[in-house]
């Protein structure tokens, strides 16, 4: 079964974090490469744009974070805490509230802090492709390798064009749509078209 079927078993075919089922996709939790359904969290287009933005958050979105820092699964409790620890750095009294009544195990609060600093470092980090070149959102790209896709069931074989890609918040990683799936790549193992 594919991280994104898993994933979407998991939700119940709703983002893990607002419960929105207008489209979805796997987001892995940094500092963590998306290997598997452990380390990523199904999230809808507007969290997805949220966690992948420096702007200001939309502080009314994320009142969702009451509900949904109680899940029982790590990877959406650390993506709750972090957006509560940065929306409480913007001064939101309620968020927190939140952060003070929730509870992480030491090792889900390792992640989650080193994940904020990741991301917080990422802001400023540009993706880069194999011979150096800049990556921008809608790019095209092509593989310069073939690349077991895991969970997938097959392999994205080397010269596939990947059009139109998408960034993540991790400067080492793209998306994009391999075989009508949407996959995480690295960004060295791409060339830029």
């Amino acid at each position: 079964m594919s991280i994104e079927s898993t994933l979407q078993e998991r939700g119940n075919n709703a983002c893990e974090l607002c419960t929105s089922s207008e489209n979805l996709s796997v987001y892995a939790v940094l500092p963590k490469a998306g290997d598997n359904s452990d380390d990523c969290v199904l999230v809808c287009e507007k969290c997805d744009a949220e966690l992948n933005s420096s702007d200001t958050l939309d502080v009314t979105h994320w009142r969702c974070l009451n509900d949904s820092m109680w899940s029982q699964v790590p990877a959406v409790q650390v993506l709750a805490w972090q957006q509560l620890k940065l929306l409480t750095n913007q001064g939101e009294t309620w968020a927190q509230d939140l952060l003070d009544m929730m509870y992480l195990e030491e090792e889900t609060t390792s992640w989650a802090e080193s994940g904020l600093a990741h991301r917080n470092a990422g802001g400023d980090a540009e993706h880069i492709d194999s011979n150096g070149d800049r990556l921008s959102a809608g790019d095209n790209v092509y593989l310069i390798k073939d690349l077991p896709v895991k969970g997938g069931g097959f392999t994205a074989k080397q010269g596939t064009t990947v059009r139109g890609i998408s960034l993540t918040n991790n400067p080492e990683h793209i998306e994009g749509r391999v075989n009508g799936q949407k996959i995480v790549i690295l960004t060295k193992f791409v060339k830029k078209v």
